[in-house]
This record gives structure tokens, C-alpha cells and sequence, in this order.
């Protein structure tokens, strides 16, 4: 008897059911195996996945039949569905951010399914707890436990997701997307733990994933979706080595020409000197203040016009505490100039107007796009926020024009964020950044939620539109594929402190530090140049970081 299994599955939107996502899927998971599902950004992979633990969003219908360990999940009780959920089905959702209760630590959060589904002593839970957190690498542990989900990273939320679905043992663990925002390294080391754990638990994975090149090397069969129906099915190794679909030859085989050099007569646009971003710890005790948490220290580079910068490093490194202090956003010391001007000190009013001409796209589309808004609304919203604004009908124009630069048609210009998938929401919050034709564009993770494809898109689309207006970019992944086609510089950040700064090709061919050289071998061995698709070695997916002396690294503010 299969561990689950999905027969002639379709889950369609609208009163009547007019708009099918899904189509007659069929699937089928056996104890102790890893099933990938993989595909296009809207093809159905999540929505098929939610159908098992009954998760599906408003207004979704479900037609079909979805067994686990023998019994019809469709047909059961709404108690006995949540009694099933977290011990015998859990899930690690996409958005760490969203499924985090923002009011509660994250320590909490991992107890709470513990004193639910496992029936623990408070005693018992939290000694399990620190023990989960270890087991999914989180450094100091007990920071965790007491910090809200705001207060983490990226990566951080997304171990603390995998620690809650974990705790209680599933006999079933569903993972969308679970390694989005981590680190090269970070992504290795929490496969090889899921990896474990099946091997250890006989317990079995439907891992979701865009990252082809780490999907070959822990998955055990690949199922290829495309618009809601299954393309293609096979063993990993088979799929990959010979695509019988030429949807599945594309996706295994997307690549990126290379990139033009930047010449040196290029004025800088953006100078940062010193930059340093510290955080205050919460007072414990009446009379004692704590020394804060500095996360970015004294980082140093320039950046100039058609440029584009990436910033590399481990989860929680400070790569988007350094991005949010250069867009004014938290508190920081040093010194940003733009074009010249000095941004430290301006106040809110005066600095109105650089917001135009430097803009973000945030890593976590759906909380930075507001749910009540319609997308044509997000898209325009800073058009019609600027003194010079245009007239509607002008404004309206330039909303199409930019869901059609990031390959999206006008009509969603009606739709509503929850209505779109990761993917699309992500293009929808780049789209809105490029409405106002910024001379600096930050991307923080930019394209973690876009299949390969899509993100080689994403990445020539802001290829051309630095070569068409000479923008600039800094460009925050985990991603060092992407980076190498992309960047034309690279910046190594290692908690808040500059390792390595210099072009790409020099930092990517002789590295100077073993924390790059990890960083490289962990990534690199799953997409290697020209974009072609190979498993990783042993020896690539055990990740050793020899960090150790910063004297080897390269003085960043000499750069």
C-alpha cells in the first residue's frame, strides 16, 4: 500500500468551477521516498501538494481522490483532518513570513505543535525544541527560541518552518520550496538532514522545488507539471539524462549567454563608506542595557552606473540589513552618497524624491504587496505617489507596460495577490519597481520563487533594461549561478563583515578565502557554467567553510 496516493485530481476556482488549476493528476509516494515536483511558476505543483492536509485557499474546489496510509483524507472530519496534521501529514509552507504567527517567539511556535499532537510535559517540549533547533543547524539556538519572526532572517524562518513540522514525527512531510532563502551551503546540509530522516524515519517527502540541481541530487523521482496537468514522470536519473517532453529539455536545459563587460570610464552612482547597522537587544534586567547585535560592520564599495553588484554570504550574513540601510530604511552609521549627495541625515520629506530614483524589490512578495490592493494598483501606487505624477490614463499605460516587461499580461492588471502564485506575485513586485524607471534597483532575492526558466528571464529582462538606462543593480542571492551570469562585481559577506570584494571573475576563479570556496563548491557543482544540470559530488555536498583568519580576506575599503 502507497503511503499516499492522488487519483484523477482537479482543483478548479470560481462558484461554478470555470477556471481548472488542476488537472486529473495522478501521483503516487511509497514509504521512505523523495517525489519532486517541478515546473513552471502557476503550474499547479503547490495547490496539488495542499489538496493532501486539506489546505487548499478560499474559493478553491477539489474533485478526486487523495488517500494516505489507505484512508480517503477527502472523506474525513474536519477534527480527525487536524488530528492528522503536524503527526501524520506536515508541511513547510513557501512563506515562512506568512505561516510564522508574528505575536509569538519562534520557540513557541515549534512547542505549541508539540503540546498539541505529541502531549508533552511544557518540561519535556521545550527540551525538545532545543533539540530541534540544533537538528535543523540554527546557530544559538536559545536566540532563536526567544526571538519573533521579524527578528530573524530569511533562512532563519524557513529552518525554524522545518522545525515545526518535524517535531512531531511526520510520517509524511511536504516541503514547498524549503530551502528558498538559504545559502548554498545551508540548502546541502538541510537536504542531507531530510535526506536522513526519510532513510532514518521511512518517511516520505513531496518536495517542491524550481532548484533543478538540487532536486537530481536528493530526489528519487521527478513528476514535471505544466499549466495544471503532469508533462512527464520517471526516475530522476532517466528524467534528467533523456527528457522525453521538450518542456522537460527546456527546463533541464536553460542557461544564459554571457553577460557584457562594464567598461571603466563608468561614473559611480552609489558610493557607501563605514556602513554599520546595529540592533538593540531587548533588556533583561532593571539597570542593564545590553550590548546590540551589530549586524553590518563598516562595509565599503562603490557602485557605478550600468553596474550590477552582488552580495553573497550565509543566511543572517547582513546582506539585507546593508540594503535596507543604503534605502534609508533602518537606522545606520557611515555614509551614502547618491550621485554625490549624502542620504545620512535627510530628513523623510526631502527624501521623497530619491525614493524614485532608488527602489527595492523585497525577497518576500506577499508581504510586501498589499492584499487589498489590485495589482494594477500595486504596480501604479508609486507612480501616482510622485509630485510629477502622470494622469491616470498615462499612469495605466505605463502599469501595462511593465507587467508586459516582466512577462505578464495586462488583464492581471485586475487581479488580487492572493489570486497569483509565488511566482507571479514575485514578478508583480519586480513590475511595480520598474514602473518608476529607478536609476539604482536593490533586488533582495529577486528570483527564489521563479522556476529556471522563468528566472533566466527575469535575469535578461534586467540585463536589458540596465543596457537601455544605464541602471544599476545590487543583487542579493543565495543563488551563485545566477550571480556569476548576472553580476558584474561580487561582494562576500560573512556575519556583516566583508570577506571578498572584486569582479566576478576574479572572485569566482580564485577565491581568497575557504568561506568563498565553500560557498563555491556547495553551489556551482549543481549548475555549472553554460548552465547544464549535473549531481553534485560527495565531496561538493559536505561544505566544509574554512573560514578562518579575516587578514586573508581582501581589504574591502581599499576597493
Amino acid at each position: 500500500m502507497s503511503l499516499l496516493r492522488i487519483e484523477n485530481l482537479t482543483v478548479a476556482f470560481g462558484p461554478h468551477r470555470e477556471h481548472p488549476v488542476v488537472r486529473n493528476v495522478d501521483l503516487r509516494l511509497e514509504r521512505g521516498e523523495i517525489l519532486a515536483l517541478v515546473g513552471e511558476s502557476g503550474a499547479g505543483k503547490s495547490l496539488t501538494a495542499r489538496t493532501v492536509p486539506r489546505l487548499l485557499p478560499p474559493g478553491a474546489h477539489a474533485v478526486g481522490t487523495v488517500r494516505f496510509r489507505g484512508m480517503d483524507v477527502s472523506a474525513m472530519s474536519g477534527e480527525a483532518v487536524r488530528a492528522l496534521r503536524g503527526r501524520g501529514i506536515a508541511m513547510v509552507f513557501q512563506d515562512p513570513l506568512a505561516g510564522l504567527n508574528p505575536l509569538h517567539p519562534a520557540g513557541a511556535q515549534v512547542m505549541e505543535s508539540l503540546l498539541v499532537h505529541a502531549k508533552l510535559t511544557k518540561r519535556e517540549a521545550v527540551r525538545k525544541v532545543g533539540r530541534m533547533l540544533e537538528l535543523v543547524r540554527l546557530d544559538n539556538p536559545d536566540a532563536v527560541f526567544r526571538a519573533y519572526p521579524h527578528q530573524l532572517s530569511g533562512g532563519q524562518r524557513q529552518r525554524v518552518m522545518l522545525a515545526i513540522a518535524l517535531a512531531n514525527d511526520p510520517d509524511l512531510l511536504i516541503a514547498d520550496e524549503p530551502t528558498t532563502a538559504l545559502d548554498a551551503c545551508t540548502q546541502f546540509e538541510i537536504l542531507e538532514l531530510l535526506n536522513g530522516l526519510r532513510r532514518e524515519r521511512d518517511m516520505g517527502v513531496l518536495l517542491i522545488s524550481h532548484d533543478l540541481g538540487l532536486v537530481r541530487s536528493i530526489a528519487d523521482r521527478v513528476m514535471v507539471m505544466r499549466r495544471g496537468r503532469v508533462l512527464e514522470e520517471g526516475d530522476t536519473r532517466t528524467l534528467f539524462a533523456k527528457p522525453a517532453h521538450p518542456y522537460t529539455a527546456e527546463l533541464t536545459g536553460a542557461c544564459l549567454p554571457p553577460r557584457e563587460t562594464l567598461g571603466d570610464e563608468a561614473h559611480r552612482v552609489l558610493e557607501v563608506c563605514g556602513l554599520r547597522v546595529a540592533y538593540p537587544r531587548p533588556r533583561t534586567r532593571l539597570f542593564h542595557r545590553p550590548k546590540p547585535v551589530v549586524a553590518v560592520r563598516d562595509l565599503t564599495f562603490p557602485l557605478r552606473a550600468g553596474e550590477c553588484l552582488g552580495l553573497v554570504g550565509e543566511s543572517g550574513s547582513g546582506k539585507t540589513s546593508a540594503a535596507l540601510a543604503i534605502l534609508r530604511l533602518i537606522p545606520s552609521s557611515g555614509s551614502i552618497r547618491y550621485r554625490g549627495a549624502e542620504l545620512q541625515g535627510l530628513s523623510h520629506k526631502r527624501l521623497i524624491p530619491l525614493r524614485k530614483r532608488i527602489q527595492v524589490v523585497f525577497q518576500d512578495p506577499f508581504t510586501s504587496l498589499n492584499p487589498r490592493m489590485s495589482v494594477g494598483r500595486l504596480v501604479g501606487e508609486g507612480l501616482l505617489a510622485q509630485t510629477d505624477a502622470p494622469d491616470r490614463r498615462t499612469a495605466r499605460l505605463l502599469v501595462e507596460r511593465a507587467l508586459r516587461d516582466v512577462g505578464l499580461p495586462g488583464a492581471y492588471a485586475h487581479r488580487f495577490p492572493h489570486e497569483l502564485s509565488g511566482g507571479e506575485r514575485q514578478r508583480v513586485a519586480i513590475a511595480r519597481a520598474l514602473a518608476l524607471e529607478p536609476d539604482v534597483l536593490v533586488l533582495d532575492e529577486p528570483t527564489s520563487s521563479l522556476d529556471r526558466t522563468l528566472q533566466f528571464q527575469i535575469i535578461a529582462l534586467l540585463r536589458d533594461l540596465q543596457r537601455r538606462y544605464a541602471m544599476s543593480c545590487i543583487y542579493i542571492s543565495h543563488d551563485l549561478h545566477l550571480v556569476r551570469q548576472f553580476c558584474h562585481s561580487v561582494l562576500v559577506l560573512k556575519e556583516g563583515v566583508c570577506l571578498e570584494y572584486g569582479t566576478v571573475n576574479d572572485v569566482f576563479a580564485r577565491p581568497a578565502t575557504g568561506y568563498m570556496r565553500g560557498l563555491l563548491r556547495a553551489a556551482l557543482a549543481a549548475f555549472p557554467e553554460g548552465g547544464g544540470v549535473r549531481p553534485p559530488s560527495s565531496d561538493n555536498l559536505k561544505c566544509t567553510l574554512l573560514y578562518k583568519e579575516k587578514e586573508n580576506a581582501a581589504p574591502c575599503s581599499s576597493l
